[in-house]
């Protein structure tokens, strides 16, 4: 099979900003990922070693001089000394262990130092997924220029509509081929600046397409790489400093790291209770805004303006980043539904990039499972509860064992 990754920046931007805020705060952390395929998919027999031999090339997979030009230029908030460590960066496949059961499902743990091993998830899920589009024969059925004309309606619908959107798609996208012409059209059409009814009248598009979370097509097409940071700095640090703390302290040392910069914050990694409960005034002001990821996001919402509102914060001048699984007709409602009161954008990962005709997309993560500040350490499990049940992750008896901590609080 074809090498599919062969660029260290075909991964999203949150990897690059979580590592150099790992290599701050937790330089000697070990950690351990899990795999979880929530449709608990049956594999065909020998998938496991078409994993492994994507695994096996990623060692050859080296930054380029193109590469930290366009990440100096574009992720400013990286210092220089960064791209220095990423010159020397190396996949090790021994840190990936990839087994099939006798259901055919697939099993995979990413274990080792967090510096290194935060690198492979996106590699492990993208290539899962266009593994499993090209043996289902989704490839093969795959209709170029159908797909293109879909993607480019989808832009003029988004910026129609008022949508100041970005591509989150690479975990679950049906291929880097397909990713790469959604990146592609939604630029071009965004380019036209607006379009023309069928009066012969020009309308200026209301709406606005910001970049993409993968690096290498930002670097592609010269666009914004979109992405801070991801649940697993908080499901990390809860076994640092305790469940009614874990998110202060993630927002005060990231702060610290970007000083300031990289302000959108991921919130909802132990619901929204927990972190409302002590966000201060000081970290609200210090991030730009928060990002909506799980739970009913009309609800996120008023419990995000009347937050901002206790603590003197007018709300318009903050941002509300939506993420959750969303397609063009929720985000649109969304948009109407924010109507100005919080300055709203939208991150479309699965609905934009594996969105195929005829084709079924994958319900795939890697998350953080066990981990350890320094080798000396023992081990902890690492959990993820957000504010949707269907996305609760990781030891069954310490997630209802925070849940009983919460509830009584």
């Amino acid at each position: 099979m074809k090498q599919i990754i062969t660029h260290l920046t075909d991964n999203d931007a949150y990897t690059f900003s979580c590592l150099y805020y790992i290599l701050q705060k937790y330089p000697r952390a070990e950690v351990e990922y899990t795999f979880f395929d929530r449709n608990h998919t049956q594999y065909p027999e020998g998938f496991a070693e078409l994993l492994q031999e994507q695994v096996n090339y990623m060692p050859s997979v080296q930054i380029t001089d193109e590469e930290i030009a366009f990440m100096t230029r574009k992720m400013y908030y990286l210092p220089l000394w960064f791209f220095t460590l990423l010159r020397g960066y190396r996949f090790n496949p021994a840190e990936v262990s990839i087994s099939q059961d006798e259901n055919r499902e697939l099993h995979i743990t990413i274990k080792g130092k967090w510096f290194s091993t935060i690198m492979w998830e996106m590699v492990l899920l993208s290539c899962i997924s266009e593994l499993t589009h090209i043996l289902n024969g989704d490839v093969d059925r795959y209709d170029a220029a159908l797909e293109e004309e879909r993607s480019r309606e989808k832009a003029r619908k988004a910026l129609r509509g008022g949508l100041t959107i970005s591509d989150f798609g690479q975990r679950r996208r049906f291929s880097k081929a397909h990713q790469d012409m959604v990146v592609r059209t939604f630029k071009e059409e965004y380019a036209k600046g607006g379009y023309t009814d069928a009066d012969g009248t020009f309308h200026p598009w209301e709406g606005a397409f910001t970049g993409t979370s993968n690096v290498y097509l930002a670097m592609k097409y010269d666009l914004i790489p979109i992405g801070t940071m991801s649940h697993q700095l908080v499901s990390f640090e809860e076994n640092v400093t305790g469940v009614f703390e874990c998110n202060f302290n993630v927002m005060r040392k990231f702060s610290d790291v970007y000083d300031g910069d990289n302000g959108i914050y991921l919130y909802d990694c132990f619901g929204d209770k927990v972190f409302f409960s002590n966000l201060s005034k000081r970290m609200a002001m210090m991030y730009k805004g928060l990002r909506v990821d799980s739970g009913k996001e009309e609800e996120q919402l008023e419990k995000i303006i009347e937050k901002y509102k206790s603590l003197g914060i007018d709300p318009a001048t903050k941002q509300v980043v939506y993420s959750n699984g969303l397609n063009l007709d929720r985000a649109i409602e969304l948009h109407r539904y924010t109507a100005g009161r919080m300055i709203d954008s939208y991150g479309i990962g699965t609905y934009l990039t594996c969105d195929v005709t005829g084709c079924k997309p994958s319900n795939i993560v890697i998350k953080l499972t066990r981990s350890r500040i320094t080798e000396l350490r023992e081990w902890h499990d690492c959990i993820k509860l957000s504010c949707d049940k269907g996305k609760t992750l990781g030891n069954t008896a310490k997630c209802d064992y925070i849940l009983r901590l919460l509830e009584t609080e």
